[in-house]
């Protein structure tokens, strides 16, 4: 059901699909030359310390290192609803770093209000043009995802380091 869902997009040969621990791989990949496109990033939330590492500024310059120079990196980053300062911590640890980043939402129906951060080392504009034919995303749904209201609006927060996980 899921291939038919993404038309087998992960059997593309421009795909790499990697299934292990994502620190311990970049850090053993550390002197390859290999860079990617596009990074989607999706943990569990952060609520220990081991899913913690993996939102730290040490995980990030990482991902940082192997992603193209006008590359995305997108991250799942809890509510900014329901953990709004832990969703904030989030994209202020990426943008610490010197990502650029954007943060954006959208609705989840099994889990509501849900965040996520986009990130580049290049700046870049909220895409406006869209593939023809999705289901939900529109010019306008798109543009609106970048909106926070109040009570999702940007937080002051720190920075989360391996050395101080103040995420978790």
């Amino acid at each position: 059901l899921l291939s038919v869902q993404n038309q087998q997009s992960l059997t593309d040969p421009r795909v790499s699909v990697i299934n292990d621990d994502a620190m311990t791989w970049l850090a053993r990949d550390e002197n390859s030359s290999r860079r990617f496109d596009v990074i989607i990033i999706d943990f569990p939330d952060p609520n220990s310390f081991s899913l913690g590492k993996l939102y730290t500024t040490r995980f990030y310059r990482l991902v940082k290192r192997v992603l193209a120079e006008h590359g995305a990196l997108t991250i799942q980053s809890t509510s900014p609803l329901l953990a709004r300062r832990s969703f904030w911590c989030v994209e202020e640890t990426v943008s610490s770093i010197g990502f650029k980043t954007r943060a954006f939402h959208a609705t989840v129906p099994s889990f509501g209000a849900w965040g996520y951060v986009l990130a580049s080392p290049a700046p870049f504009d909220i895409p406006a043009q869209l593939p023809p034919n999705l289901k939900y995303l529109t010019p306008e749904v798109m543009k609106s995802m970048f909106v926070f209201p109040k009570d999702m609006d940007k937080v002051p927060t720190e920075v989360n380091r391996l050395n101080n996980q103040v995420l978790v």
